[in-house]
């Protein structure tokens, strides 16, 4: 009898020793969370992440702070992410460039965006043909005639070379046969205050960015790429409706987590991400930015980018696209 109490005793140790470790586990976050977002303060990106920031902060009882690590394509910001500790205090909230274009892009990178720990796809965005306002257009196609008839003097802008703008853009001459001028910027903010400016005729830039200034008369929307019209942008054709079936392109931004981070915490950070982003107030911030929320599970998003990185890679070699 002695022998067997002592061994129900050494079994309740054992599990108590196996729930404590548990818990100990689970607290996480103990201090601060950062957000590294590889563009500047204002655009779409940064706004979708202090969103979700707040909403993980009120959850946690941590801060969940933003950092703006801007250039180079988002190519600055994701490296750091890439190289900070597995340990979830540092994630990288990106759009498709640093994520599933610019392995294909560059000649060379110093880290590999298939390496990152997918936690979930934020949201996505139509795309759509922006020009300024005193641009002689009114369509596509009094567009691309335009062009045409000034080669190499109509100038596009980005928020950097091999941005999803970029590639469009480079999408857009190849179907059409023409040729315009690139000129890259740090964020899709700058691009679209030098287009109201008069320095920038087009860019392929995301509804959330562009609908106030439409709104006010300050650019003109000639279409959506995509194969639907954008709700908010009812009387905006779509590029097939315009003519151009092919020219599909939408923006959209994901959440991971460094290298090597352990699958438990990688599955627990995207268990409060997901949660957050299906609140109501959090969905109806996001469609008030023309965002549609998705709150994707991280096999999904492994999947979905993995998608993403083979159909702008195939643009990215018919183009020839090349990045130093």
């Amino acid at each position: 009898m002695l022998t067997r109490r002592v061994a129900v005793l050494s079994l309740f140790a054992c599990l108590a020793a196996m729930c404590g470790g548990a818990q100990a586990q689970s607290g996480f976050p103990a201090r601060t969370v950062k957000f590294i977002v590889p563009f500047p303060p204002g655009g779409i990106n940064d706004v979708l992440a202090r969103i979700v920031a707040d909403k993980l902060q009120a959850r946690w009882g941590q801060p969940v702070v933003i950092e703006n690590k801007t250039g180079a394509g988002g190519n600055i910001g994701a490296d750091l992410a890439a190289h900070a500790e597995p340990d979830g205090y540092t994630l990288l909230v990106a759009p498709p460039g640093p994520l599933a274009i610019n392995q294909s892009l560059y000649r060379q990178l110093s880290y590999r965006s298939d390496e990152f720990l997918p936690i979930t796809v934020l949201g996505k965005v139509a795309n759509l043909v922006i020009v300024r306002k005193e641009l002689p257009v009114g369509s596509l196609t009094e567009l691309i005639a335009y062009i045409k008839a000034n080669p190499g003097k109509v100038v596009f802008g980005s928020q950097g070379s091999g941005a999803t703008p970029h590639l469009t853009a480079n999408m857009f001459m190849s179907q059409t046969g023409t040729e315009m001028v690139h000129v890259p910027y740090r964020g899709e903010t700058l691009v679209l205050q030098d287009m109201v400016g008069g320095h920038v005729d087009l860019f392929f830039g995301n509804v959330s960015a562009a609908l106030a200034l439409w709104r006010d008369g300050k650019v003109k929307v000639l279409a959506v790429t995509d194969q639907v019209r954008s709700p908010v942008m009812p009387d905006v054709p779509t590029t097939a409706e315009a003519g151009l079936p092919d020219l599909v392109s939408f923006g959209w931004f994901a959440a991971v987590a460094p290298p090597r981070t352990a699958p438990a915490l990688q599955n627990e950070i995207a268990g409060a991400t997901i949660e957050a982003l299906k609140m109501p107030d959090v969905q109806q911030k996001f469609r008030a930015l023309s965002v549609e929320p998705v709150a994707s599970s991280p096999s999904e998003t492994a999947a979905f980018i993995r998608d993403e990185a083979r159909r702008w890679g195939d643009v990215i070699r018919r183009t020839g696209v090349v990045v130093e």
